[in-house]
């Protein structure tokens, strides 16, 4: 069930432009949609929504065809999610500024800043990797405070101040590192991105762990969706047909059981996944539900309107950045557990993965509009993008081609379902 902020007529949240429920899912009273009908108006109002969820699919099966079946084969499955789990951490708080209106260039530095302290400490100071991991996140969230304040309370745009920030961490990464990587680190450490987690009752050709977390997944998802179904009810927005909504309900099964089983033959549950699933559910409710989420979106549609009805702009804004910078900090030390290694040239380039992602997962330029999911979403169109075309042989050159084509489409869908929704 999605969130609207309605602000002085405007309403903006994650189906506000062209949802069931804006412009596009309104009808002359007394009128009513056959079921054929409504399923188009609804697929057309939420377009946004299901259109890269749509464009996921067809690449996931284009490279399936295209690599004789090597995309999905569960070791190859695992390195996907392992290679892109700071992209997809990046990409949450990423969308999340975007949504409040701003940009923040300085994730991909402040990741290598934060992955370069943590070696300082756990490799030259003995330092325990808990401590270290704790003392990494507060350093990320004090400087995303640090730059909140500027572009809240002082009011300087955040395109310089996150400049200027990237500038700033990738330098104090060259100073802490002395242009050196530092390495190895603690085995614990390096689980956060290459372990699993570990294998419990009987052995059988499957990881129980996994499968058991799978069925919790998927209880989880019906759930919310039959939830969100009897809400949307409640505010008389338009429903799905029932034979549709179990069609989806069925989608959405086999494509969890399908999954889980890929990772079940494998190694089981990857903790990166672990920590991106808690992140997702974590934000994903709280942008969905919580005053603070609903709040952002409002500042990010209508700013002054938001204002003027009450809610604390600076504040939102600060708290974005904090986020973001907790969360840059949480990338930059998976990064590294990966690496092994605290290296000066660690997170070259993530922002801009990181904004692409969020842009293909349908943030809007303009902010106001995206979802957490949408992120995640963008994320893995981006990582299965690279890790197919790297199978079928396709040079780097020409990979950076068509992912720059991939966003510039994405954003030019924006611009045309605004125009299309008369926004």
């Amino acid at each position: 069930m999605t969130s609207h902020i309605q602000v002085q007529g405007k309403s903006r949240g994650p189906a506000a432009d062209g949802g069931a429920g804006g412009p596009a899912g309104e009808r002359p009273a007394g009128v009513s949609d056959g079921p054929g009908a409504l399923l188009l108006r609804l697929l057309r109002g939420n377009m946004r929504q299901y259109g890269m969820l749509v464009a996921l699919t067809l690449i996931i099966a284009l490279f399936q065809v295209w690599t004789d079946g090597t995309l999905l084969k569960p070791l190859n499955v695992t390195n996907l999610i392992q290679q892109n789990g700071y992209i997809l951490i990046l990409a949450i708080g990423m969308m999340i500024v975007i949504i409040a209106g701003h940009i923040d260039l300085s994730v991909g530095s402040l990741a290598a800043f934060v992955g370069a302290a943590a070696a300082v400490m756990m490799v030259r100071h003995d330092m325990p990797w808990p401590v270290a991991v704790a003392l990494a996140l507060l350093i990320g969230a004090l400087a995303g405070a640090w730059q909140g304040f500027w572009i809240a309370y002082v009011g300087i745009p955040s395109f310089i101040v996150t400049l200027a920030g990237m500038l700033l961490f990738r330098g104090g990464t060259q100073i802490l590192l002395q242009g050196q990587s530092v390495a190895p680190f603690p085995r614990g450490f390096r689980q956060i991105s290459s372990g699993f987690l570990p294998e419990l009752g009987p052995h059988t050709d499957y990881h129980n762990l996994t499968l058991l977390l799978g069925l919790g997944v998927l209880a989880l998802a019906v759930v919310q969706e039959v939830r969100g179904r009897r809400q949307a009810a409640d505010f008389g927005i338009p429903l799905l047909p029932v034979g549709f909504f179990v069609a989806k309900l069925a989608a959405i099964t086999v494509a969890v059981t399908v999954f889980t089983l890929l990772l079940a033959s494998y190694h089981g549950f990857p903790i990166v996944l672990l920590i991106l699933g808690g992140l997702l559910v974590a934000f994903g409710y709280a942008m969905r539900n919580s005053v603070l989420g609903r709040h952002t979106y409002a500042i990010g549609g209508n700013e002054a309107a938001a204002r003027l009805s009450g809610v604390k702009s600076k504040r939102i804004v600060f708290l974005a950045f904090v986020t973001m910078g907790v969360l840059a900090a949480l990338a930059g030390l998976v990064f590294a557990a990966r690496l092994n290694a605290g290296t000066p040239q660690a997170g070259i380039n993530f922002e801009l993965e990181a904004i692409a992602a969020a842009f293909i997962g349908g943030a809007s330029a303009s902010g106001g509009v995206g979802t957490v999911l949408g992120a995640i979403i963008g994320g893995l169109v981006l990582g299965v993008l690279n890790n197919g075309m790297s199978l079928v042989g396709i040079g780097t050159d020409y990979q950076q081609v068509i992912k720059g084509l991939v966003l510039l489409a994405a954003v030019g869908f924006d611009v045309w379902n605004k125009r299309r929704a008369g926004v």
